[in-house]
Order: C-alpha cells, then sequence, then structure tokens
C-alpha cells in the first residue's frame, strides 16, 4: 500500500491488532481523499495525544473516533464523514461479535432470531418467505454506509437501529432500512419485490427519510408510524377527561398532540344555570400538562402538547401568560405548546390600528344564546357572526384593546418562543375538504391541516354478559386527526431532475398510503378518521442545504423562483401518483364533493396550464386516494441522520460545536466549500421578509400548511415582530412556528421531526 505523505496508517497496526479491518478502512479513506487537509498523519498524532497504554480496544476506538471528530473544520469539513466510517467499523467488530456469539449468519437468520426475541414483529415472517427475504437480502448495498456523517450515523445507531435488552448491537442500518421498506410494502399484492426495493434505495440513499416514529417502529412488534394525532375537546366532563384519556394512550407510544380548547367554556361561566361556577381552560390545560410529564414516551422523553385557543376566547389573556415566568405559578403550564387560532379580521383590525377594542367572549354563552357556534364559521361568515355577538347585550364581554393584546402575544412570543400562529381563515379556505368538515386548529409543529370534529358520547347502558354485569359506553367517533410523515431530501435530490424529483414523490405517497393500512393506532378514533380521509403529510428537509447547492441566496428573488418550481413539481407529482394509486385501489371515502373532485383546487391555486389541467380532469374521473397530500415537519433529527440542512430552516452557523455527553462535536453546513460558502447565510442575520415571502410562495402548492420559523435578534421591536405576523397573514402564510431569538434556545419537536 502507498502511504506516502499519510504516515500513520501503519503506525495504528500495534494500537488496534484486534482490528485488521483498520488498515482497510484507512486505505480505502486516504485513496478518496488526497487533499492535505485529510493527512492520516495528522489524525494518528491527534488519536495518539488521547492515547494511553492501559486503555481497552473500546477505549483506543473512542479516542480514534474523537480525534477524527476534533479534526473537523470548515476548511476541512470531512472529516465528519471520515469519522463516520470508523464508527461504522467499530460498531461493525461489535455487532459481528454479537452475530458469532447467536450463530446469526444470514438477514433471514437474524429476522427469525429477532421475532422469537419480540424485537420484530412476527407480521414480517408471516408475510414473506425464506426465499424472498433471501432474495431482498441481495438488495443491500454496504457502501451506502459512506453516505453518513459522523452525528447523523451515531444518532442512528443509537436510537434507530434494534440493540438486544442489555443494549448490543442486532441490526445495521442497511437491514435497517430494508426491515422497514419490507413492513411498508407488505400489503403490496403486485409488484411487491418492485415496491420494497423502491423504498429501500430511496431510504438508503438519503433522499427520502420517514418520520421518526416510522424510522423507530416500523418492523417492530408496537408499530406505531404516526408522529402525531389532534383531538377536538369537548365542553364537557365526560368530554374533556375523553380527550385527556386519548393524549395519555398516544404519547404512550411515542406520538404528540395538539389539542383544541376553543369549545370549552371560559372561567365564570355558568354550569348547569349556576353562574360563575366554571373555572375555565388554564385548568383543563395544567391537566393536559401533567399528563405530558406523567406518561412519557417510550421512557425517552415525556410527552409533547400543543394546545390551542381562539384570538376571541375569554380566556386568552391568562393563555398567553402560560409559559411566562411571572405571575401565579398555580395559572402556569410550563410543559405545553401553546397556539392562538386567528381569524382574518384580527390580523386586518391590527394593521389598521392598534387603538380600536377587541371583545373576548365565552363560546359556551354565544351557542346558548344563539343557537350556533361561533368556531363552527370561518371567512365572511365568522365575522358577520362575530360582529353580530358583539352587539348582542346577552352575551357577556371581556373588552381588551388591540394593542393590549398584541403586547401580550408578542412579549409571550418573545420571551417563550411561543403562542405558535395559526391563520383559521386562510386555513379553512385552502381545504381540499371544506365540504366535509371544519379545521379549528394544527398538531404539535404546526403543518398539519385537516378535518376536525369531537367524539361524542351516544348511550351509556349495562348489559349481561357471560352472567356479570358490565357498562357499555357507546361513543361516536368525530374527526380524530392523525399525520403520516415523511420528507423528500431536498439537499441530496437533483432538484433540477424531473424525472428523479417525480420518482422519489411517488415512492414516498406509496409509503406514506401503506402507512395507513400498516399502522398501530393507540385509540381506535384515529383509525376512523385514518381511513374516512386517507390523509398523509409529504414534507422536505434540507431546504438551504438545496439552495446553497444551487449557489442560491436566501434573500434573493432566485430562492422565490426555485421555491416555486420545486414545490409546484412536487404537488404535481404528488396529486398525479395519489391519483393513479386510486385507480389501483380506490378513492378516499370523503371524495365525493370535495375540491379535488369539483375541479376548485387547481382553479383556487391558479393551476391554469394545459398540463395541470389535463390532471385536474384526470382526479375528477380518477378520484385521488388521499384526502391531503402536503405538509412540512421540522425533520430535526432525521434530517440529521441525512446529512443535510433540517425542514424549512436556514442554518444556525456554518461551524459550531454541539455539545454531547462525551464532550463537544464540531458540526458543519453539509457540503460546505468556498462555492457554498456565502449561501449559508445564518438564520439570525437573514431578513425574516424573504423567509416569509419564500413560505407565501410555498404555501400555494402545499394543501396542509408548513412548520415556519422566524429568528429575531434582540434588536427586533414588537412593532417589527408584528410587521413579520401580518406580512405571513398577507402572504397567505397558514402558521407561523416558533419565534426564535437570538438570547433564546427554544427546545425543537422531536415528535414530527421526519
Amino acid at each position: 500500500m502507498d502511504i506516502k505523505g499519510n504516515r500513520g496508517i501503519r503506525e495504528f497496526a500495534e494500537y488496534f491488532q484486534e482490528v485488521p479491518e483498520l488498515e482497510h478502512v484507512l486505505g480505502e479513506i486516504h485513496k478518496e481523499r488526497t487533499s492535505p487537509s485529510y493527512d492520516l498523519g495528522q489524525l494518528f498524532l491527534k488519536f495518539k495525544s488521547f492515547c494511553k497504554e492501559e486503555m481497552s480496544l473500546s477505549q483506543r476506538f473512542n479516542a480514534l473516533l474523537q480525534a477524527a471528530v476534533e479534526l473537523t473544520t470548515q476548511e476541512a469539513p470531512d472529516w465528519e464523514y471520515i469519522g463516520a466510517r470508523l464508527l461504522m467499523l467499530r460498531f461493525e467488530t461489535d455487532l459481528k461479535a454479537e452475530l458469532d456469539q447467536r450463530r446469526l449468519k444470514s438477514f433471514y437468520d437474524k429476522i427469525c432470531y429477532l421475532t422469537e426475541e419480540r424485537l420484530y414483529g412476527e407480521y414480517i415472517l408471516e408475510h414473506y418467505t425464506k426465499e424472498e427475504i433471501d432474495r431482498y437480502e441481495e438488495y443491500m448495498d454496504r457502501s451506502r454506509n459512506h453516505l453518513f456523517n459522523y452525528s447523523g450515523l451515531e444518532l442512528l445507531l443509537n436510537r434507530y437501529v434494534i440493540r438486544s435488552r442489555q443494549n448490543a448491537p442486532l441490526e445495521t442500518p442497511q437491514e435497517m432500512y430494508l426491515g422497514i421498506a419490507m413492513h411498508l410494502a407488505m400489503k403490496e399484492e403486485t409488484d411487491r419485490d418492485m415496491w420494497v426495493k423502491r423504498f429501500y434505495d430511496m431510504l438508503s440513499t438519503l433522499k427520502v427519510t420517514m418520520a421518526t416514529p416510522t424510522l423507530s417502529n416500523a418492523r417492530k412488534p408496537h408499530h406505531q408510524l404516526s408522529s402525531c394525532f389532534i383531538d377536538t375537546v369537548p365542553d364537557s366532563l365526560d368530554g374533556i377527561y375523553r380527550s385527556i384519556d386519548s393524549f395519555a394512550k398516544v404519547s404512550k407510544f411515542g406520538g404528540g398532540m395538539g389539542l383544541y380548547f376553543g369549545k370549552v367554556r371560559a372561567a365564570g361561566s355558568p354550569i348547569r344555570g349556576f353562574q360563575g361556577a366554571a373555572g375555565g381552560v388554564i385548568r383543563w390545560i395544567k391537566l393536559a400538562n401533567d399528563t405530558a410529564v406523567a406518561v412519557d414516551q417510550l421512557g425517552v422523553r415525556q410527552g409533547a402538547v400543543a394546545v390551542y385557543l381562539d384570538a376571541w376566547h375569554k380566556d386568552l389573556p391568562e393563555f398567553l401568560d402560560l409559559k411566562t415566568n411571572n405571575g401565579d405559578d398555580r395559572m402556569k403550564a410550563h410543559d405545553v405548546f401553546p397556539a392562538v387560532c386567528y381569524p382574518d379580521l384580527f390580523w386586518r383590525w391590527a394593521k389598521e390600528s392598534l387603538e380600536g377594542d377587541w371583545h373576548l367572549m365565552c363560546p359556551h354563552e354565544i351557542l346558548m344564546v344563539k343557537g350556533w357556534a361561533l368556531e363552527d364559521s370561518y371567512g365572511a361568515q365568522w365575522e358577520e357572526r362575530y360582529l353580530e355577538c358583539v352587539k348582542d347585550d346577552r352575551i357577556q364581554k371581556r373588552v381588551v384593546s388591540i394593542k393590549d393584546l398584541v403586547r401580550l402575544i408578542l412579549k409571550s412570543a418573545v420571551e417563550t418562543g411561543t403562542p405558535f400562529a395559526f391563520n383559521r381563515d386562510i386555513v379553512n379556505e385552502a381545504n381540499p375538504n371544506k365540504h366535509s368538515g371544519i379545521i379549528y386548529c394544527s398538531n404539535l409543529c404546526t403543518e398539519i391541516a385537516q378535518n376536525m370534529s369531537g367524539v361524542e358520547l351516544v348511550d351509556q347502558r349495562m348489559e349481561t354478559v357471560d352472567g356479570e354485569t358490565v357498562v357499555v359506553t357507546v361513543t361516536k367517533p368525530g374527526d380524530f386527526v392523525v399525520c403520516n410523515l415523511a420528507s423528500l431530501s431536498l439537499g441530496k435530490i437533483d432538484v433540477t431532475n424531473k424525472e428523479e424529483l417525480q420518482s422519489l414523490t411517488r415512492s414516498a405517497v406509496r409509503a406514506l398510503d401503506n402507512v395507513i393500512d400498516l399502522n398501530f393506532f393507540p385509540v381506535p378514533y384515529a383509525k376512523v378518521t385514518n381511513i374516512r380521509y386517507r390523509p398523509i403529510g409529504l414534507g422536505v428537509s434540507g431546504y438551504h442545504h438545496m439552495l446553497a447547492k444551487n449557489g442560491i441566496p436566501w434573500e434573493s428573488e432566485k430562492h422565490l423562483e426555485l421555491a416555486d418550481q420545486v414545490f409546484e413539481a412536487i404537488n404535481y407529482a404528488a396529486i398525479e401518483a395519489s391519483c393513479d394509486f386510486a385507480g389501483e385501489k380506490g378513492v378516499y371515502e370523503k371524495f365525493e364533493g370535495s375540491d379535488w373532485q369539483t375541479g376548485a383546487y387547481f382553479e383556487q391555486r391558479g393551476y391554469t396550464s394545459e398540463e395541470w389541467k389535463q390532471l385536474s380532469e384526470k382526479v375528477a374521473s380518477t378520484g385521488m386516494r388521499n384526502g391531503w397530500l402536503i405538509a412540512i415537519a421540522p425533520t430535526s433529527s432525521t434530517s440529521m441522520i441525512a446529512g443535510t440542512t433540517a425542514g424549512l430552516d436556514p442554518i444556525m452557523d456554518r461551524y459550531y460545536l454541539e455539545e454531547k455527553k462525551n464532550g463537544l462535536v464540531p458540526r458543519v453546513a453539509p457540503d460546505l466549500s468556498p462555492e457554498t460558502f456565502w449561501t449559508y447565510k445564518n438564520a439570525h442575520r437573514i431578513d425574516q421578509k424573504w423567509s416569509i415571502r419564500a413560505a407565501g410562495v410555498r404555501q400555494r402548492h402545499i394543501d396542509q400548511a408548513q412548520s415556519m420559523n422566524l429568528y429575531i435578534t434582540n434588536d427586533y421591536t414588537l412593532r417589527q415582530v408584528l410587521g413579520l405576523y401580518i406580512l405571513a397573514w398577507e402572504q397567505g402564510v397558514k402558521t407561523v412556528y416558533y419565534i426564535r431569538s437570538r438570547s433564546l434556545e427554544v427546545e425543537e419537536c422531536q415528535v414530527c421531526s421526519t
């Protein structure tokens, strides 16, 4: 082996005699990276400074990995990938020892063993023969392990691959992806081999990532594959506790929750005619808060819940103080994520003048006096009804100035990052299924927008079963929303190649549609709604990565042009795929009368080209398999695995040190080079108006919503922050996620990270 100019390869031999494969791996690295920046002599000297004579093999490997990681700089970013190669070698060394001990030779042997150990679901062996599994084993491409950087591979190995109950590794990354692909293709009746391979290829090349619950739970006994759930909390004791019970069950299996409290009566409202008896929504939100803490998500992290309230609800001022650090702690709920649902009227009045009054009312009182629920309308009808309620003296009002209310909202947003913003009129007017329901709120990460309604109690009676008296409770399922998520890794895809984008989109839509039929549902209401609408949420990650690779600055018209082109292409491919799958497997239950069928969906978005007209006609005649298609989630952890930027967010820094348990790990923007350096602008240095304008451009092509954060510095005034919210509303943006202040570190939502 020629090691001229790269002394160090052979020197490692005396330290790693137990791992002769190390010399081969280092030789490959030497051949692939000839730049002096990746001289393996540097690695050896760094390693030697950490190494001590009495170290075990495991400790020496840790020292080697630390050496590679610490060499990572802006000028030499590929040390992240070299570190990953070495980490993979250590993992394979440990894995080989485990497999030899258990005498597991083939992939089929391993699946049989994992099934016996109840680490794999029995359904895989029930649906696939040994011959099929042996054939699929040939699909695996070990060289794709080289696509991981250090942080992504470490996360994948620690959190996602299957390990024994003693934490010993039992599965490689490629086996993980193939196992997931087999689960997702399990019920395919024709061309199953093709779909297994397509799913495996899209995942193992890191061009598509499934949501964290799918990545974690597919192929396992408890296959809860959905990320988030949304429930409408009724205004009754039984209904409230039923929603809390549903949240607890969802949280137990790793799902996040959105709860709409807009129907719950305000503090001081009557109960059964007794004036001033109601405690208001804050007490019930505190119950949701305690449930999130008590029922953790598979022992990994505490439960996560977003709570939504309308901008006209009487308890709004107290709601806006839920997470702030001042005031009565008995009225706080620090572990929930508050969000406010805004009608167009609120932003219009806030834009025109902050001097006017805003009237807060109790939804229960309105229902009793008027006979209809104000929250059940939107747009012009909502505005007409709201103004009618304001004039009605029978309804009690809590009058606050718009200026004071805006100040409360912005103060909370700047201090805590919340409340999230949900623009309810924009959402409902763009809803392709408005013929069969209304959307009250979004989910934990503000990207889901689907029809909602509460569960209703029908009957409770006693019956005799096997000679014993039992109590039977009968409920009518409402629309209990479920989020089935995946993301296209735009930074890993040539977005100018329409064929590749179309093919990947088609595969991802197919996989997500299959999730609906393969899923384990923590509550039965979720299954009913999922089958009724068959909703999916195809999103993206690597957005800033895509811009940088194409040499496009964030603050530029070219950014808006590319966003328009890419998201229109994704939307077209997703609709076409869903339409084709409807022709093969059938339409979703509520398709009849939808905007998909009438063509209103296409007209509303200005899709007037001949190509779009033909697709609209095809959809009208063939139908749609899925009621909703596109939703852009945050993708914090899965984008790290893919080695790309998170969701739609700009990067925080080109280079920074991430704090880990065992020290600081350097992180570099993906594909950082002299060519991409200046297109990677820090999020807090970007003019946020460009981010909002881009969100507006994308929103036209997104039938649900987007997890879009705003990044502000301490130099922002409250009026400037208000201006950003108003601009988002004017641009037709459905939701605003966190306000990320430079002086504030806000914890990322991991439940929806796709």
